[in-house]
Parts: C-alpha cells; sequence; structure tokens
C-alpha cells in the first residue's frame, strides 16, 4: 500500500522487491491512491503484481478509505505493508478497528523518511496510530533515530536494498552510455537523480553547479527527474547562466544506466532516508558528493568512497565535486571503493527478512483465529 506508483525511490524499491521475491511463497498485490502516479503499474503488471488503484486525487479525500476496506477484507490478504507515513496514519484505524466480516490482516509499516520532514499533521497522526501496526520497519538508522523515543524501540532497521545483478551488468556499459549523451572521455560527467521537489535542494544544487561549471571547463552536469518545480528550477539555471553544460533530462525510466556512463553522483537534500539513486552509484562504482542526511553517511564513507558536507552549504558541495572532478586518480581510487562498498546492497537481504516478518506475523494470526 502506498501513495502512488510514480517513478520515486520508494516506489522503485517496491519494484525491485517485486522482482526479487519467492512468488511460490509469497502472492503480492499492489494498492496505491492516486492514478495520476501510475508510471511503475506496467513494470509491476507484467511481474504477476496485481495493482488496484482507489481513485483518489489526494489522501485528504477520504473516498479511498472505504474502497481500501472492501478491497482488503475482500481479498482475504495475511499482510498490509504500507508505505507512506500519511496512508498509513488513516488506513490504521480502518483496518483495525473497523468491524471485518472474516479475515484481518496483520499491519507493516516501513519508514522511508525522517520524521522531521513530514508535515506536522502526518507526524501527529503517524504517533497516534503507530501502536496498531504489527511490524515497524526504517530504512536507515538516522531515519529510526527521529521516530518519537516512545515507539521507537519497536522499529527495526532493514536497508531495502537493490538488484546488483542487474547494477553489475550495466557497468560495461560506460562508453555506450557516454556516447549516446555525446559525452567524450575527457568531459567528467556529474550525475544527479532526484525529483523536482523542495526537499532535493535543487536551489542549492544549482548554486553549486554554477561554482563548479565556473572553474572547471570539462565538467557537464547531468539532473534526471521531475517533479513540480521543474519551470522554477530551469528558470534558475537560465538565470545563473548555466547553459548547455547544465542538462535537465527529466524523467528517465531507467536512470541508473545513465549513471553507469558518468563519473560523479551528487546530491543536495535537505532530508533523506536511505537514497535508492546513492546505494546504486556506490554499486556502480561511481564515488558520491553529497549532503549529510538521512542514511547518506550511513552509506558513504568519508574520504573513501566520496565525500559529504553538511546540508544548505552549496560552495562546500562544490569544492567537493571539484576535488574529485580536477583529479582522475582520486576518482578512481573512490570509485573502486565505492564499487567494494555499494556490494552490500543486495536487495534479497531485505526481500527475505520481508518474507519471514510475513510468514511470522500471518502464522501468529491464524493461530489467534484457529486457522482459516
Amino acid at each position: 500500500m502506498i501513495r502512488g506508483l510514480g517513478p520515486g525511490g520508494a516506489e522503485h524499491l517496491l519494484l525491485s522487491a517485486a522482482k526479487t521475491h519467492d512468488r511460490s511463497a509469497v502472492l503480492h498485490e499492489a494498492a496505491y491512491l492516486l492514478p495520476s502516479k501510475d508510471a511503475l503499474v506496467p513494470d509491476l503488471e507484467g511481474l504477476g503484481v496485481r495493482t488496484h488503484c482507489l481513485q483518489v486525487r489526494s489522501p485528504a479525500d477520504v473516498r479511498w478509505l472505504p474502497r481500501l476496506a472492501r478491497l482488503v477484507f475482500g481479498g482475504c490478504f495475511d499482510v498490509v505493508h504500507v508505505h507512506s507515513p500519511l496512508v498509513a496514519g488513516m488506513a490504521r484505524p480502518l483496518l483495525r478497528l473497523v468491524p471485518s466480516p472474516g479475515h484481518r490482516p496483520a499491519l507493516v509499516y516501513t519508514e522511508h523518511n525522517r520524521w522531521t520532514g513530514y508535515h506536522p499533521g502526518t507526524r501527529w497522526l503517524n504517533r497516534l496510530t503507530y501502536p496498531l501496526d504489527d511490524a515497524h520497519l526504517a530504512v536507515s538508522d538516522d531515519t529510526r533515530s527521529t521516530v518519537s523515543p516512545r515507539l521507537r524501540p519497536g522499529v527495526e532497521v532493514t536497508v531495502q536494498g537493490i538488484a546488483l545483478d542487474r547494477i553489475d551488468g550495466l557497468r560495461s556499459q560506460r562508453a555506450e552510455v557516454r556516447a549516446e549523451l555525446g559525452l567524450s572521455d575527457d568531459d567528467v560527467a556529474v550525475v544527479t537523480v532526484a525529483n523536482l521537489r523542495v526537499q532535493k535542494a535543487y536551489p542549492d544544487l544549482l548554486q553549486a553547479a554554477k561554482q563548479v561549471l565556473g572553474e572547471n571547463p570539462r565538467v557537464v552536469w547531468l539532473a534526471i527527474g521531475h517533479g513540480p518545480m521543474e519551470a522554477e528550477l530551469k528558470q534558475l539555471a537560465h538565470s545563473l547562466g548555466l547553459g548547455e553544460r547544465f542538462r535537465f533530462l527529466g524523467h528517465c525510466p531507467d536512470a541508473v544506466r545513465i549513471v553507469a556512463g558518468c563519473d560523479i553522483f551528487s546530491l543536495a537534500s535537505r532530508y533523506e532516508g536511505y537514497p535508492v539513486a546513492v546505494m546504486e552509484a556506490l554499486a556502480l562504482g561511481v564515488p558520491v558528493v553529497a549532503t549529510a542526511v538521512g542514511g547518506v553517511p550511513e552509506a558513504v564513507e568519508q574520504g573513501i568512497s566520496g565525500l559529504i558536507v553538511p546540508p544548505g552549504q552549496p560552495k562546500l558541495l562544490a569544492a567537493g565535486i571539484l576535488r574529485l572532478a580536477s583529479d582522475p586518480a582520486l576518482r578512481s581510487r573512490f570509485g573502486a571503493a565505492a564499487l567494494i562498498g555499494g556490494q552490500r546492497y543486495d536487495i534479497a537481504t531485505s526481500v527475505r527478512r520481508n518474507e519471514a516478518i510475513y510468514r511470522q506475523l500471518a502464522s501468529v494470526r491464524d493461530g489467534r483465529m484457529g486457522g482459516r
């Protein structure tokens, strides 16, 4: 259960997990609220994951709640696993407290972002309804640390991971990708994968890019992602005189393949959970220069696989990128360390843990009900 199935980090985690789950043991279906956020629906359906759109424009439109009740209580599901804080806060009372005509599923919730990044109302609702879950997961130690202290002891950290086998196959496509992008061997390609939203601090990124592009004529910056700030950010890039060396590529269905052709990965976010794009960059052997938010400091070894700087400091972000852009030997050394460190992100580890939680909760609930 998730807010939407657009091309975001949490959504791509669901897709990667669907490819990895043991289909002989776990049958998955996916429910989402927003019909405009359906980019990943064909991919999920192609994997045999049936999807259900609850057809509202906003989670505040409570008509999705009775639709969810009909879906869940009519489907005899063992587990409902929610991946959105506002959706979880509204769904928990429904699935726990509304009289059920039959089998009532267990509830699992994954925290993908820091509580401090949530709207105050979402944070309050989450805190109030959290005890209704059967299991709580968080994608990083940092994310867990922001959960209300009273609730934190019951939260298990499970780094979600990525499909390493596919990542390994993309590294060999570096030259092909660079040719497609029109990059020469001398160009230093800096790439950012982040939707165009406030959280991602693109104004800071563009300020850093202005400094970098002004000092190193070989750098080309690629920004992958789309979102509500697109027009505003393109206007800002124009006013900063970034020109053709800063390219907004928009939504790219295969963004990780483009990262495979680049030299440095950068992220300027003000807050994060455990960014999928950072895990992918490391597993590709691409060194990272990013802000020290969320799980980024847990992923990037400072001075070994990349450089991390405080958020809201575009000059420091630019300095880190310039340091790597001007030193091929350092990039190579950081890239080798990134490749080694990235091997710990096999999504099969988190998927197997999730499946174990599902089995445990399903057996406990069946025992309480005297079997099904």
